[in-house]
């Protein structure tokens, strides 16, 4: 989608740097080229040489008429996402990214397409309907070159429900369609625990812990007012590092100033976690948030030690007694890089089972829902393997013996930090009574367990 009003202030704003942009064909030919799509097997010095890394997603391209910057585009399942934000102001010299607000502008509205179109990528007749109706909603989303809104999934595919104008001079901006029928309230707490782990005395094991609420309110009203409280167990670490939605009216100013960069200390706010907002029509997150929790949910240790041609691994894994023993799933995957196919394996597991992936480069050990009543499993072996092939995987950090197990696991109904909604402090200043649902579950992200026989990557090395 061009913007002629964009392209006029944009002739205005640069005068005689101004480079305009060309045709979609030698655009989109250029872009490409950019972007090592095509002729990513010619060295082209200006593209490629080393003096010239390019660390953001903001790229500067050769058209007929000059270098035309800067051309935000990245490249992502198989689409290519890009814009030409405005720079209001002279191009040379070249202004520091961070002082363009149209970059960020785009970079919003290009991952607002995102978000829309990558959920349908397996059903090709739902993400054709969805491209197709690209063009009404961007009218919506940008009318006039500037964005404003980025979330293109609230938008209405149709122009039946476009209001210039809120019927209720009350209604806010966000809330883009109002609801009949009975009040409801969904809540879900998704928390995410990364883990370090090195099995190494000089070494510090770190995990963190990241919180997200997302809610969907369906209430009456052009500007309903919602209230609803994060609580917390006694004793329980507080949530730290916590940023709310815009749609939040008001909040405890001493719940804001509680961060992880600093120690915790008596003073810090323990909740509860009061947010009264006026809520959007569709599903947001209301706050994300982070926490200093005492212990990772499962220990581990790794040792893999080669003896000549063959490998022994030793795989420990114990799940602390405070966390809830039962899984959606939960499995640790042990890959082997920069060697053939295996070629033989003998293996015991205490508990479990172990798979061998197709292209024979990757264990899977498949631990299940539960824990035994011990909350302990490993896993013995012995691995030979044959020669190395293009297909097998590759990685310049784990060379040798440093190597990791990978653990992926869901807890339903339950949280790290054991925040909970308590479903009597949730209030709508509406009438009838709401129907509430609240769900629970801890993911695992990045969840590593390096081996304790050779050196690893640090998050960081103690002084």
């Amino acid at each position: 989608r061009r913007y002629p009003t964009v392209e006029l202030r944009a002739e205005t704003f640069n005068g005689s740097t101004h480079v305009p942009v060309p045709s979609d064909s030698a655009f989109l030919k250029a872009l490409l080229f950019e972007l090592r799509l095509v002729d990513d097997h010619v060295f082209v010095e200006h593209r490629d040489t080393c003096t010239r890394i390019n660390h953001s997603s903001v790229y500067s391209m050769s058209t007929a008429a000059g270098e035309l910057w800067p051309v935000l585009a990245f490249h992502k399942s198989g689409f290519i996402y890009a814009c030409v934000p405005l720079v209001e102001g002279t191009l040379e010299p070249r202004p520091p990214l961070l002082t363009v607000s149209g970059l960020s502008q785009g970079l919003a509205l290009l991952l607002g397409i995102m978000d829309y179109i990558s959920p349908s990528q397996k059903n090709e007749a739902e993400m054709n309907t969805k491209i197709g109706q690209l063009r009404n909603l961007l009218i919506q989303a940008c009318p006039l070159g500037t964005p404003l809104n980025t979330n293109i999934r609230s938008l209405n595919s149709s122009f039946e429900d476009i209001q210039e104008m809120p019927a209720d001079k009350d209604q806010p901006a966000w809330r883009s369609n109002t609801y009949k029928g009975k009040p409801q309230v969904n809540v879900c707490i998704t928390e995410k625990v990364k883990c370090m782990q090195y099995g190494q005395r000089d070494v510090v094991d770190t995990w963190q812990v990241y919180g997200t609420v997302n809610c969907k309110c369906d209430v009456e009203g052009s500007a309903p007012n919602v209230t609803l409280s994060l609580n917390l167990p006694t004793n329980a670490p507080p949530l730290q590092d916590i940023v709310v939605h815009h749609c939040v009216t008001s909040v405890d100013p001493a719940m804001l100033m509680s961060t992880s960069a600093e120690p915790l200390h008596d003073s810090v706010y323990n909740g509860p976690y009061k947010f009264p907002f006026i809520p959007p029509s569709d599903s947001f997150n209301l706050c994300y948030y982070t926490s200093q929790v005492p212990v990772p949910p499962i220990l581990g240790c790794y040792q893999l030690v080669e003896e000549g041609s063959q490998i022994k691994i030793t795989v420990n894994l114990k799940l602390h007694e405070s966390i809830k023993n039962s899984f959606e799933y939960c499995e640790a995957r042990i890959p082997f890089f920069n060697r053939g196919p295996i070629a033989q394996l003998e293996y015991k597991v205490s508990y479990g089972q172990l798979d061998l992936s197709r292209e024979k480069s990757l264990l899977v050990w498949v631990i299940g829902q539960k824990f035994p009543k011990s909350l302990e499993v490993s896993l013995t072996g012995t691995v030979s393997f044959g020669t190395a092939g293009k297909e097998h995987p590759t990685d310049y950090v784990c060379t040798g013996n440093t190597a990791y197990v990978k653990l992926y696991f869901r807890i339903p109904d339950f949280t790290l930090t054991g925040c909970y909604v308590d479903q009597h402090s949730v209030q709508l200043f509406v009438p009838g009574k709401p129907k509430f649902t609240a769900s629970r579950e801890l993911i695992s992200s990045n969840y590593y367990i390096w081996n304790s026989k050779a050196p690893a990557p640090m998050v960081y090395k103690p002084l």
